[in-house]
C-alpha cells in the first residue's frame, strides 16, 4: 500500500478539507470534531467531486410531541459534506449518502507519522 501526503496535523484545522491527487486516486480529507475522515472523491450518483461542495449540518424535522412539524433545524452531531453537481449529501464520519444508506463513498486510512498526515492509497 502506497501512502500519500496530505499536510502537516496543524495544517489541517477543524472543520477544514484538503483535496489529494495519487495517481488515479483523488481522495477528500477532512478534519470534523477532532476526527480524521478520507473519502473517495467520486460520487455515487454521477462521478462529480464529492468532497468538495458544502460541509453543512444534518438538516431535520423538528417535532411536536403530537408529531407535527415545527420546522427544520440542522443537527451538528451529524456532519454532511454536499457534492456540488447535484446535490448528493455524505455523512462525514461514514460517508454513507444520507437519503439511501446503501450507498456508501470508499473511505482511506489515515496515518500520522511524526506532525505528517498520510492517506493509505
Amino acid at each position: 500500500m502506497a501512502e500519500c501526503f496530505v499536510a502537516k496535523a496543524d495544517e489541517l484545522k477543524e472543520g477544514e478539507r484538503r483535496i489529494v491527487i495519487h495517481g488515479d486516486h483523488e481522495i477528500g480529507v477532512f478534519r470534523d470534531k477532532g476526527e480524521l475522515h478520507a473519502y473517495s472523491n467520486y460520487c455515487l450518483h454521477q462521478g462529480g467531486p464529492a468532497c468538495e461542495g458544502l460541509i453543512i449540518a444534518k438538516v431535520e424535522e423538528d417535532l411536536r410531541p403530537d408529531k407535527t412539524s415545527k420546522g427544520l433545524i440542522f443537527n451538528t452531531d451529524e456532519m454532511h459534506f454536499v457534492c456540488p453537481w447535484h446535490g448528493y449529501e455524505y455523512d462525514m464520519k461514514t460517508g454513507e449518502c444520507a437519503s439511501d444508506r446503501k450507498l456508501k463513498l470508499r473511505r482511506y486510512e489515515i496515518k500520522q507519522k511524526g506532525d505528517d498526515l498520510y492517506v493509505v492509497v
